[in-house]
């Protein structure tokens, strides 16, 4: 950076320099032919299968398909991506509306492709083990075939399929995109503030102005609160209509074979977190207790923590020009990180290096861009793309520390098929919780004690976040799709259900300050790829919590392994992957192993306050 205080505009070129360039056009045509030559090869085997099946060798067959499915693949995921960052940060822009759209019918295209595909080796099911014997090299997709073999159960028939993903573009998808465009145009007319910049005010050191904005939040809310509960009551109602075609127990099912998790480990997950809830209810009330006595709230009421101050900065006078509460320029974030990731292992540090040296983040906040953050990776090229909304806060530097995290778990699956890319959500969070998890406890280590409290405060809020919050969304989007299949819900019914929510995960750790409205903030609501799209994060959580404490004992030595293990998450269940690293996951026991290194950091700020 040429310029201190300059936050960057990430550079796409690499990928491709636009959607009317030479390249992108390459690429598009690249992927019709591809799926041109799958056809073909589908069509094929549908005439040996009826025809001539005796003479149908399907081992020869299958490895073809394979290889050639692997360019097809490598074009469907980067194009996606690529439509979707482009579009995420420019969300009025029509020419990336329009051509998400294009995207979406290309890749309807390829995934009738795929179920083509899966009805070819439903038939040959039983002559996998041959496939294997003579191309021994494709070991490695027995589990993604059995998988495939899994999926077969729960399709309708090849022309419902194609109906139900053409009218989901102008179904789910358009209100998940209506939900987007709301969330990220709207504005404070008192202050110009967009939503976003007023969810970042919840990190303000100034107790006035998180209240303001948190007020200012719900009422914006409360005034789009039909087109919000609008989007939100078909997309859900979609999901149950599609789900009972597809032969779905309830919509947990569904998200737990996406996850490749067992209900047994995701109950063990819950019970663990559900036992934790009164360590965590101390921790709200510790923190609101430092508030109340530092003047660091305007809240009246002192049972429990106003929703506002959930994020609050625990500062005082002797912390007010300490690391934490400085305004970092991006560069020192840069910087910060990099000396972080090296700490670990040179690889990762080179790693975070070259990311930002080749400009792949997105930091600056601007009107029309999403909120939060993300990491998209491409299979072209290898190479991934980070969005975020950089305020200098110490957050951010936690935030760009955990979207590279995702980055460099890709990135240690180079050389790897572009099949093997789409691991679960629950393992996808583990490198970026070990990440984060690096440049907490070296702050810890670097900090006064009057910092130290921050910084423990800073992690116990996020972790809090991560299990308290997903289980309150986790119990909201349960009871959300058990009502819904009795009727339409209206914005007062996702209110309602909310503060069911809240009072079951947060209880007396929140005042009566709540926000009943967060069902309409949270993306991952809106989303028609997958419901219950929290857990994951809890897992990732306490996973990644588990592996840091065995570096901890392990040492430098243990990043080979690390590596190793991340490479590995993309064709193996999360029993086996984690059985493999030493851990059953089945039991709460384990879970309790994670929560005991913050039950230890709750201890440890009780008596620094």
């Amino acid at each position: 950076m040429t310029n201190t205080n300059k936050i960057p505009r990430w550079n796409l070129d690499s990928i491709f320099p636009s959607i009317k360039s030479a390249e992108y056009k390459n690429a598009l045509s690249d992927f019709e032919s591809g799926m041109e030559n799958l056809a073909s090869l589908l069509e094929s085997a549908s005439n040996f299968i009826k025809n001539a099946s005796e003479n149908f060798d399907f081992p020869t067959w299958l490895k073809g398909f394979l290889e050639a499915d692997e360019k097809v693949s490598a074009l469907c995921g980067t194009l996606n991506a690529y439509a979707y960052i482009i579009y995420s940060v420019d969300t009025t822009n029509t020419d990336y509306l329009n051509n998400i759209t294009q995207i979406d019918n290309l890749t309807l295209r390829y995934k009738q492709l795929d179920l083509s595909f899966k009805s070819v080796l439903l038939a040959n099911s039983g002559r996998l083990e041959d496939f294997y014997k003579r191309f021994p090299e494709f070991e490695e997709y027995r589990y993604l075939l059995n998988e495939t073999l899994e999926e077969t159960k729960h399709q309708m028939s090849a022309a419902e399929e194609k109906l139900a993903g053409e009218l989901q573009q102008t179904g789910g998808d358009a209100w998940d995109r209506l939900h987007e465009q709301l969330i990220s145009n709207l504005k404070d007319s008192e202050t110009g503030k967009t939503f976003n910049e007023l969810r970042n005010d919840a990190y303000s050191a100034d107790p006035k102005l998180r209240k303001s904005a948190y007020e200012k939040e719900i009422s914006l809310l409360k005034q789009n609160e039909i087109a919000f509960s609008a989007c939100l009551n078909n997309l859900k109602g979609e999901t149950l209509t599609l789900n009972r075609h597809r032969k779905w127990q309830n919509p947990l099912d569904r998200s737990l074979a996406s996850a490749r998790l067992s209900q047994e480990t995701l109950d063990a997950l819950i019970g663990a977190i559900e036992e934790s809830l009164p360590l965590w209810r101390e921790y709200f009330n510790l923190k609101a207790d430092f508030l109340h006595k530092n003047g660091g709230t305007v809240s009246e009421d002192k049972k429990g923590l106003a929703f506002y101050d959930l994020f609050a900065p625990l500062s005082t006078k002797d912390s007010e020009k300490g690391l934490l509460s400085k305004e970092w320029t991006f560069d020192e974030a840069r910087d910060y990180i990099i000396e972080r990731y090296s700490s670990f292992s040179e690889e990762m540090g080179a790693f975070a290096k070259k990311a930002f040296a080749e400009n792949w983040i997105d930091a600056e906040v601007r009107a029309g861009k999403v909120g939060g953050a993300y990491d998209e990776d491409f299979a072209l090229g290898h190479q991934s793309r980070i969005m975020t909304n950089f305020t200098g806060a110490f957050s951010d530097i936690i935030t760009l520390a955990h979207e590279l995290g995702h980055a460099y778990h890709f990135s240690c699956m180079k050389g790897k098929p572009s099949a093997f890319f789409s691991y679960p959500m629950t393992l996808a969070e583990t490198a970026s919780t070990f990440a984060e998890t690096i440049v907490k406890q070296d702050m810890i280590s670097k900090c006064t004690d009057s910092e130290k409290i921050q910084i423990l405060d800073l992690d116990l809020q996020d972790v809090s976040q991560v299990l308290v919050d997903i289980l309150c969304r986790f119990y909201f989007e349960k009871s959300v799709f058990e009502e819904r299949k009795d009727g339409e819900l209206t914005a007062s019914d996702f209110c309602r259900l909310m503060k069911d929510a809240q009072e079951k995960s947060y209880g007396n750790g929140l005042n009566t300050e709540r926000h009943e409205y967060m069902w309409a903030v949270k993306s991952h609501y809106y989303s028609t790829g997958l419901d219950f799209y929290n857990f994951p994060y809890a897992f990732g959580q306490l996973f990644g919590a588990g592996l840091y404490a065995r570096y901890q004992k392990e040492g430098a030595d243990f990043a080979k392994t690390y590596a190793e293990l991340l490479s590995n998450t993309g064709n193996m269940s999360c029993e086996d992957l984690c059985k493999k690293a030493g851990f059953d996951i089945t039991k709460k026991d384990f879970w309790k192993t994670g929560i005991e290194m913050y039950a230890r950091e709750v201890e440890m700020m009780k008596g620094l306050a």
